[in-house]
């Protein structure tokens, strides 16, 4: 079941976007910084139990940022990760957003999902704000795609128009 994220769900959050962060392939959020940001986050839980999460970061008046996308071992390749994605998506839509982006590793998942591969550089200064809690920074090595969201057709392959 996919939901907008609830404070219950922060250990959750934070045990399954710090395995990942323990693995050097996402940035590590403190249970505060998740706190400062849930209404951000959405889940996928399973049999009771918090599986995957994503959130959607407000960057500007028209952009919005894909973060914190992890999914538990044992539960991947079950389209939750697309799930997720796709109600950032939808959020961003219905916020007005124009644009979404996201700092990724998981390139080819994305290009599934139509983001479009770009130069880190075409991004707005303001998003590498916490870029510098990273260990790599200033030599990141992810990869940033975008997508376009106005008139846009979702993974599922529903057309969603511009709301007013």
């Amino acid at each position: 079941m996919l939901r907008k994220a609830v404070s219950g769900d922060v250990p959750a959050i934070y045990e399954i976007v710090e395995a990942f962060a323990k693995k050097g392939i996402m940035l590590h959020r403190a249970e505060t910084d998740i706190c400062d940001s849930l209404r951000d986050f959405f889940v996928y839980e399973s049999d009771g139990a918090v599986v995957g999460t994503c959130a959607l970061h407000i960057c500007s008046s028209d952009m919005g940022e894909i973060r914190s996308l992890a999914v538990r071992e044992g539960h991947t390749r079950a389209g939750i990760g697309t799930k997720l994605v796709t109600a950032c998506l939808d959020e961003a839509r219905s916020l007005g957003l124009k644009k979404v982006f996201a700092l990724t590793y998981q390139t080819a998942f994305f290009n599934k999902l139509r983001f479009k591969v770009i130069n880190k550089d075409l991004l707005p200064h303001k998003i590498w704000g916490d870029c510098i809690k990273c260990v790599k920074f200033p030599n990141c090595d992810e990869n940033a795609v975008i997508i376009a969201i106005e008139g846009q057709h979702t993974p599922e392959g529903g057309k969603h128009e511009k709301h007013a």
